[in-house]
């Protein structure tokens, strides 16, 4: 019992003591229950100092509860991070016998994480080359381990700091189908990053778990007052005195805690007729902050238990006191001392291996900040000097020592096998921002910079090189004459790379040739930049030019090397042949092997079927695409490829795109256009949106507007120019040569149909130089037509001829199908201009029938509109007319509203008797198919029976004689063969599903 004077009388200083739990019964009760049924997932959300821990703490400590074998893992704030660190430390310290584990030979993974292990874990395994398949590997052998070691309650407290790796962890833990393992995760709203991967678990639960989401708040009067009481001996506290300081701390139990510790040290507090009361207002002043009520209260201790509480805010982990020796540079009896009272203080606690840390992050952070500068680097640098004596070392909180220390050198060494030690667990998103802060700092060592940049994974770099830092610095060094010749090539070659990664074609293009002359002796990498310069997209050299430099990496590609680097030379020039158009390309394509004897090479295999799969597209020969992405989306999914698999998922998008399998197609495209960190992938799925929003008709498009306006203005435009506007800027801004060409064309045309020419033929004037320049005119099939029209518009009738006749000399000889349909349309686009009414009809038939066969309805159907306007021109008003009618219901069918309205009112100016379009209430289809009939006709024309299709369908045999008697009656034909003849010739196709040999969708 202490004594002191106030106003001539003795006054007894209470004695205080750790609060109980009070206030969060409710909440308590939440997250118990929801533990109790696994398996669940809790988020527990709220400001610094509100009890998230003391609540998961209370729960943890339930008898049911502890029986599952919580495992509790602690986020530290701390820039370097460490690859799975919060769960790999936890995995440690909870010291399970591996030896004794079931563990499969997948654990073998986990040796870089836990090194100390290695004697019990499995051997390693092969390394994978994909950072999708080597990332999720370790997250499956993690799992594995948390598994055996029977984890029931997975928690992980201030997840707000986790690094990438662990957010994705969590993800992949919340969405496996056979997990029983629940998690807890504590974090505070306000601190987590926009893009954060939490921000997915928090919008999204995952299927088939018990999900809550916690929100503490502040505590009112009547709980501020049992909490104070609490700390007082149980003793009663004047409402009077708890209104005040939960109105001064807003509530918050921390701050409530440290108020009342600081009272009680100031002597603050004065027991009156038996209960706790403050001195007068005027008297007591409350820190407005708990970081000043923590300075405050530490400034209170003695020097030595001063200087120990800075090495725990330095250390900012739960250390002994031999460590806290060590660091603080005090004699061990006297730490003790120093402990003992930081303990009794509050500010420190001690959990039950006798570690000590500080209570509560927002106190150590405080007790940081008011130590001076030079006092902090020094304790970082006995901090460093510390953790190095252990075993495994801590690599990533010793380069954070080392940096906070200033000692660069240190810093480096740490940094650099924190990274080795990600790039071996399969992090690369981890080893890119580490190696990334290496090579950026001011003066890195030439030599170390040559080592560094080798060792960045590519495939996980995307987004960094928009910065600008990482290059300059490359660049920087590349301009010494500090590199041997060597690393001088092996910087170059990883520049390119990272920049021909990010979509930089033409700039990493420009590296790798100034690398060859430094390539002598390294043939495989001499090979791969040349066959990355003979790649069209990547320069405006012409197709001559790229195929000199790929032919001379094929000369090179026959020097020593392995079967894996071959084979990934072979995929690269068949997909460049191919992307020029050059029937070579199949050739090569043929040489490749159904399969290889190692991951690299499935790795490579899978890259074959997405390009040469992308390069039967670009010909049109849809059927051999669709084959060859489907056989190597299959292989990626095995493989889990997942870069891979994106990028064959979004040309798959494409591809139905172009084949007219539009259903839920906006949303696979929308769902791609927000893959992370893959921004050539993002604008192709940008790019489907756009055109898919343009012809089936935007929820932009105006109501109250004028309907043949919006049938040609195509209602909606302002989000699909935009979208298109985004994908142009950004092909032209990355110098992908043949990215802008079909965002241009889809722009051009909007701005035809709108009469404004000019501004449609400049839109394709950049194409039409690149087309030129290159000599590959398989690249004008989407903007050739387009520019045609343009320039007839605009009364250049001269060079729309010269254009046609340069396109038809540039395709002559060559089998594409898709430039061939083009050229048909160009022709008749032509004869139509200059008034050759007959003539085009003929050519509008022809294109329509070679855009048919690919097949490629809707341009097919644009084909046969332009055929049907040529027809009426010519005065053939009856075939025009049909043509017209078959046009729109085909229209109708593919989806495609916008066109559809077009047609209708074309018909309906034509003096054809049309019903009106319909356009909201209850709908009746007059001479179009319904919905269910064109299901019924689609299966029709796969050639099954009546009851075949009602099988399908899962309707009566009666039902859908009903709805082809229907569709017969508004085709005007009296036969199932005649309708389908009509059908065909309105471009509807048959139901990809049923049909014979049809290819999966997906």
């Amino acid at each position: 019992m202490e004594r002191s004077a106030e106003e001539g009388l003795p006054r007894e200083l209470p004695s205080v003591s750790a609060p109980r739990f009070v206030g969060r019964a409710a909440e308590l009760r939440r997250l118990t229950d929801a533990l109790a049924q696994p398996p669940a997932a809790v988020l527990v959300e709220g400001e610094a100092g509100i009890g998230k821990s003391r609540l998961v703490s209370e729960a943890l400590e339930e008898p049911g509860i502890a029986a599952r074998r919580p495992l509790a893992a602690m986020c530290p704030p701390f820039r370097e991070a460490h690859t799975l660190g919060p769960v790999v430390d936890a995995a440690r310290d909870a010291r399970p016998d591996v030896a004794e584990l079931a563990l499969t030979p997948l654990a073998g993974v986990l040796r870089p994480l836990f090194p100390e292990w290695g004697q019990d874990l499995p051997p390693a395994p092969e390394v994978l080359s994909d950072a999708g398949a080597a990332r999720h590997r370790l997250f499956r052998a993690l799992a594995e381990l948390l598994d055996v070691m029977g984890v029931g309650v997975l928690v992980l407290e201030d997840v707000h700091w986790a690094d990438e790796a662990t957010l994705d962890f969590l993800l992949f833990l919340a969405s496996r189908r056979s997990r029983r393992m629940s998690l807890v995760l504590t974090y505070r709203p306000e601190d987590v990053a926009p893009k954060s991967a939490l921000m997915r678990l928090t919008s999204r639960p995952p299927a088939g778990t018990g999900y809550v989401r916690i929100r503490l708040g502040a505590l009112d009067v009547a709980q501020t007052a049992e909490l104070m009481s609490s700390m007082l001996d149980g003793e009663h506290v004047s409402e009077t005195f708890a209104s005040f300081l939960q109105e001064r701390t807003d509530g918050v139990p921390l701050a409530v805690e440290e108020s009342v510790r600081l009272l009680r040290d100031r002597a603050d507090l004065v027991r009156r007729d038996g209960e706790w009361v403050r001195r007068t207002l005027a008297d007591i002043a409350v820190p407005p902050t708990i970081r000043d009520a923590v300075a405050e209260r530490a400034s209170r201790l003695t020097p030595v238990a001063q200087r120990v509480l800075q090495a725990a805010s330095v250390l900012a982990e739960p250390v002994g006191p031999a460590v806290l020796a060590t660091v603080s540079g005090l004699p061990n009896n006297v730490v003790g001392r120093a402990v003992e009272a930081a303990v009794r203080s509050g500010l420190l606690g001690e959990d039950r291996v006798g570690r000590v840390s500080f209570r509560h992050a927002l106190a150590a952070r405080a007790v940081y900040d008011m130590t001076p500068a030079p006092d902090r680097r020094a304790l970082h640098r006995e901090a460093g000097r510390s953790l190095r004596a252990m075993t495994p070392q801590p690599v990533a909180r010793l380069a954070h020592h080392y940096r906070e220390a200033g000692d660069t050198g240190q810093w480096r060494q740490y940094a650099e096998r924190t990274a080795d030690l990600a790039l071996a667990s399969g992090d690369h998103r981890t080893a890119v921002g580490l190696l990334h802060e290496l090579l950026t700092e001011s003066d890195p060592p030439a030599a170390s910079v040559a080592r560094w940049a080798q060792k960045m994974p590519v495939l996980a770099f995307s987004g960094l090189v928009g910065r600008g830092d990482l290059t300059r610095a490359l660049r920087g060094v590349l301009d010494t004459e500090a590199l041997a010749p060597h690393d001088r090539a092996a910087v170059r070659i990883q520049l390119g790379r990272m920049l021909l990664h990010a979509g930089e074609y033409a700039a990493g293009a420009a590296e790798l040739e100034r690398a060859l002359p430094d390539l002598a002796g390294e043939p495989f990498q001499a090979a791969w930049a040349m066959n990355t310069l003979g790649s069209p997209p990547g320069t405006l050299m012409s197709a001559g030019e790229h195929r000199r430099w790929l032919d001379r990496a094929a000369v090179a590609a026959r020097l020593p090397m392995t079967a894996d680097q071959r084979l990934a030379l072979v995929v690269d020039r068949a997909t460049s042949l191919l992307d020029m158009g050059d029937e070579a390309g199949w050739a090569v394509a043929a040489e490749l092997p159904d399969t290889a004897a190692t991951p690299e090479g499935m790795m490579q295999l899978a890259r074959s079927g997405l390009n040469i799969g992308n390069g039967a597209m670009r010909w049109g020969r849809y059927d051999e695409a669709r084959q060859l992405l489907t056989t190597a989306l299959a292989r990626a999914e095995e493989h889990r490829y997942q870069r891979l698999h994106d990028m064959i998922l979004v040309t798959l998008v494409h591809l139905d795109w172009f084949t007219g399998a539009w259903d839920g197609l906006a949303e696979r495209a929308a769902a791609l256009a927000v893959v992370d960190a893959e921004p050539v992938l993002q604008l192709d799925a940008l790019l489907i949106m756009a055109l898919l929003e343009g012809a089936v008709g935007g929820s932009g498009a105006d109501p109250g507007a004028d309907p043949g306006q919006a049938a040609v203005t195509g209602g909606g435009t302002g989000t699909v120019e935009e979208r298109l506007r985004q994908v142009l800027d950004a092909g032209l801004r990355r110098g992908i040569a043949d990215l802008p060409l079909e965002p241009a064309a889809a722009l051009a045309r909007i701005r035809l149909a709108e009469g404004s020419a000019a501004e449609a033929l400049e839109l394709t004037e950049g194409p039409a130089d690149v087309v030129a320049r290159k000599n590959i005119w398989l690249w004008a099939t989407e903007f050739a037509p387009v520019r045609t029209g343009a320039l007839l518009a605009v009364e250049r009738p001269d060079q729309a001829r010269q254009f046609v006749a340069d396109l038809a000399e540039g395709l002559d000889g060559k089998n594409l199908p898709a430039a061939d349909a083009a050229l048909e349309t160009c022709r008749g686009v032509l004869a139509e201009g200059e008034g050759r009414s007959v003539e085009a009809a003929a050519a509008f038939g022809r294109a329509t029938a070679a855009w048919k066969r690919l097949p490629r309805p809707y341009e097919a159907l644009l084909a046969a509109e332009r055929r049907a306007g040529c027809l009426l021109a010519a005065g053939d008003s009856d075939t025009g007319l049909a043509e017209l009618a078959r046009v729109q219901a085909g229209f109708t069918a593919l989806g495609a509203r916008t066109a559809a309205d077009r047609v209708h009112f074309a018909r309906r100016a034509a003096g054809a008797p049309v019903r009106q379009v319909w356009r909201g209430g209850r709908r009746g289809y007059g001479d179009q198919l319904s919905p269910r009939e064109l299901e019924v006709v689609r299966l029709m024309l796969t050639g099954l029976t009546n009851p075949a299709i009602a099988r399908a369908l899962s309707r009566s045999p009666k039902t859908v004689a009903a709805q082809l008697n229907s569709a017969m009656r508004k085709y005007g034909v009296t036969s199932r063969t005649a309708l389908a003849v009509s059908l065909t010739q309105a471009g509807i196709t048959p139901s990809e599903g049923h049909a014979t040999g049809a290819g999966s969708d997906l």
